[in-house]
């Protein structure tokens, strides 16, 4: 049975189903969605905002394993399938790693995008975020995972982002448009939300 990825059948999920295993035994779709918004929005709430010397590929696996360490016993784990969504195929799973790593280093020859006036920090922001979302290194929860990393690497830099005046309805396509290369509708979206921080 193909899951929300559009993949047939894998180990993650419980047999004949598109239902992530999980450490709840919830064995229905609706019910697991509701049991991640909440037990996320839990963590989310007792996050402390850390104060980053280097920013890697482990430092997203620490973030991801914190939201979903009560959901799944791969919390912070790589996913070891394929995924894709509609067109959008993400990196296969041989090659999350060295990518990854890629990044994270050309993230950090930037500084963590600190000292970068408000429309620089932007832009770069938003290259970063699609190239990780094409990445998507986990099998589920990477874009919480991914918002919560985005917000530390801003506030570190000087800058907060709230997700609230980001119309739903227009976040996945920005996405879809920057998995293709045309960051502006995603950069458009990120001005909404980013403010800097005055000491």
């Amino acid at each position: 049975m193909p899951d929300k990825y559009g993949e047939g059948q894998d180990w993650y999920c419980y047999p004949g189903s598109d239902v992530l295993i999980n450490l709840l035994g919830i064995t229905d779709s609706a019910s697991l969605n509701q049991a991640e918004v909440e037990f996320t929005r839990l963590r989310l709430s007792q996050y402390d905002y850390p104060v980053f010397r280097d920013v890697s590929l482990t430092t997203l696996k620490n973030i991801h394993f914190y939201l979903f360490q009560d959901l799944y016993e791969w919390a912070g784990e790589l996913r070891a399938v394929d995924i894709s969504k509609g067109s959008t195929r993400f990196a296969t799973c041989d090659r999350i790693e060295p990518e990854a790593q890629k990044l994270f280093e050309q993230l950090k020859n930037e500084r963590y995008l600190k000292g970068l006036v408000r429309p620089n920090f932007i832009a770069r922001m938003a290259h970063y975020f699609c190239e990780l979302n094409v990445i998507h290194p986990f099998r589920e929860g990477n874009g919480r995972a991914q918002r919560l990393l985005f917000e530390s690497i801003a506030i570190n830099a000087g800058f907060e982002i709230r997700w609230q005046p980001i119309d739903p309805s227009l976040w996945i396509p920005a996405n879809v448009e920057a998995f293709w290369g045309r960051l502006d509708n995603l950069k458009d979206l990120f001005d909404a939300a980013v403010t800097e921080i005055i000491p």
